[in-house]
């Protein structure tokens, strides 16, 4: 396929990806623009996209470089920002970055060429090298007559961006309880304007797909009751089985005012991968510098605390890159 061009400046990233096509990948290490590259001397660059600035990848990233640089012998982490997971997998299939965090289901569709790769085409010239904290499917509403997912049919319902993977778990979700987007009245917007229109009264629910605690649904139980729309354990089965990228999740009672319950959902994950072309050797160490330093790196962002050698693999049905699969056999974890 033809090589893509990326933009040099952010505001016309995500404009330019959605013009763009999967085109095959490279061993190059294109030096790019911010995060913390420190100095590489003999080491193999890294450019590792993170999505925007003020997401949490790009906190995350951030805090990666600056622990485990120092540390790495064959390779010097540079971060990036990016247009998200869809144009993380892009960049590393143009040999623009070598590697990325991502949703896991975004890289299955990717891997598979479907939903929101469906236009663009399979990429597949990525590998996953760790699962690092979870990614919540919430739905919330303010509508207290909403007691279950089934009771959203007939009701004004925020289902994300349009494209988007949010729409594509509200899509999933919605089947395995037998409803589709005919049987609500579909409305397209981000987290942000999604908590606005349910403080407003304009929209019934929201789905929501970020890690717990969201900003915006924080910010909304301070101004208007809300309530958190269980995925029980039958359903959530079904889903799993369906679709694997997705795993079991609990939010925790108290984690939004006046929701004191734990209530079962699902999640996605958010995912290091890594370019094919990298070698074991270079992944390997990453992989292991990665996981032997995880309490350091949880004391400077909390997202940390959720990195596990246990859930490393869960909910991942890419191919692994080999330097990971070798760590993890030395650690006896298998997916």
């Amino acid at each position: 396929m033809k090589k893509k061009i990326a933009s040099l400046l952010a505001v016309c990233m995500a404009s330019t990806m959605l013009l763009a096509g999967c085109g095959g990948g490279n061993n190059g290490a294109n030096s790019a623009e911010g995060g913390n590259g420190g100095d590489t001397g003999a080491k193999t660059e890294l450019v590792m996209a993170t999505g925007g600035e003020t997401g949490t990848y790009y906190a995350v990233g951030n805090v990666m470089a600056t622990a485990l640089n120092p540390l790495l012998k064959n390779s010097n982490l540079k971060v990036v920002v990016s247009g998200g997971s869809q144009d993380d997998i892009i960049r590393i299939e143009d040999g623009e970055a070598q590697l990325g965090t991502v949703q896991n289901d975004v890289m299955s569709y990717a891997m598979n060429g479907t939903d929101t790769f469906e236009e663009l085409g399979a990429c597949t010239n990525f590998r996953a090298v760790a699962g690092l904290y979870d990614e919540t499917c919430q739905i919330i509403t303010t509508d207290m007559s909403i007691k279950t997912v089934a009771d959203l049919k007939g009701k004004t319902v925020s289902v994300g961006d349009a494209g988007s993977g949010v729409e594509f778990n509200a899509k999933q979700i919605l089947d395995v309880y037998g409803l589709s987007f005919d049987d609500i009245k579909a409305v397209n917007s981000g987290f942000t304007d999604s908590a606005s229109s349910l403080k407003d009264g304009k929209i019934d629910a929201a789905f929501v797909t970020a890690g717990a605690p969201t900003t915006a649904v924080t910010d909304l139980a301070t101004t208007n009751k809300i309530s958190v729309v269980a995925i029980d354990s039958e359903h959530a089965d079904k889903l799993i089985a369906e679709h694997p990228f997705y795993t079991k999740a609990v939010i925790p009672g108290g984690t939004y005012k006046g929701v004191d319950a734990d209530t079962e959902t699902v999640s996605v994950r958010a995912t290091l991968i890594a370019s094919a072309d990298l070698s074991e050797d270079v992944v390997y160490e990453l992989t292991k510098t990665l996981f032997e330093n995880q309490e350091s790196m949880a004391g400077s962002h909390d997202k940390f605390k959720e990195l596990s050698l246990e859930t490393a693999m869960n909910g991942i049905d890419v191919e692994f890159h080999p330097g990971a699969i070798k760590y993890y056999e030395e650690k006896g974890i298998q997916s």
